[in-house]
């Protein structure tokens, strides 16, 4: 229950209420306006987050970094193919982030993980970084999940701003979220599936007589 708990503030800081925030303040601010407002709330968290455990947040500095491209994209202009690679340079600019840590001694990913065990249980971020010098397939798991989601995440944005360019509008909004959907669940399902793999091996060094693969 703990973990759940953790979980959905965490969802409703990040997602929820930037969206609640921009729906608010967009009949009165405008739309640049409300993506502003919308940043304000994953913005206090990471200021929660540091004043408590002298950390940043990971997953809100993604968010606001999002919110951030967002306001420069509409600053860009307001031509309909502009405004339709808005939502494509978001996750374009993290799944190249991700792929630009890859060769830095901890990958992103490791900083998004550490910071849901600092969440999940006391003193997590200590025993997560006990973890990743003590074993080293940990290191590697992180750096294959780092490369699955860049190379995801830039291959999403790849291919949605070829649509945005080439295809008529019509026909893009109504295929777009099919695309995108499809490769984030794709992705998601092969964490869930590659972490309970790699927990099994885990398991198996444990019990007594295990054969390890």
């Amino acid at each position: 229950m703990k973990l759940r708990a953790g979980f959905v503030i965490e969802l409703a800081v990040n997602f929820l209420l930037p969206w609640l925030a921009y729906r608010f303040a967009l009949p009165h601010l405008g739309e640049t306006g409300a993506l502003i407002a919308s940043a304000v709330p994953p913005i206090v968290w990471s200021l929660i987050e540091l004043a408590r455990f002298r950390r940043v947040d990971a997953l809100s500095v993604m968010v606001v970094a999002g919110i951030v491209l967002s306001v420069a994209a509409m600053a860009l202009g307001g031509s309909p193919r502009v405004l339709l690679l808005r939502e494509s340079l978001v996750s374009g600019a993290v799944g190249v982030v991700f792929l630009l840590s890859l060769p830095m001694r901890r990958p992103l990913i490791f900083y998004l993980a550490r910071a849901t065990v600092a969440r999940e249980m006391e003193g997590g971020a200590a025993h997560f970084e006990a973890l990743w010098r003590e074993r080293p397939g940990l290191a590697s798991a992180m750096r294959l999940m780092t490369l699955v989601w860049g190379a995801g995440l830039t291959c999403e944005t790849a291919l949605r701003a070829w649509m945005a360019l080439t295809w008529p509008i019509e026909r893009f909004l109504v295929v777009s979220p099919f695309i995108g959907y499809g490769i984030y669940g794709g992705l998601a399902l092969w964490t869930l599936w590659y972490r309970k793999t790699m927990r099994n091996r885990v398991d198996a060094r444990v019990q007594p007589g295990g054969i390890v693969g």
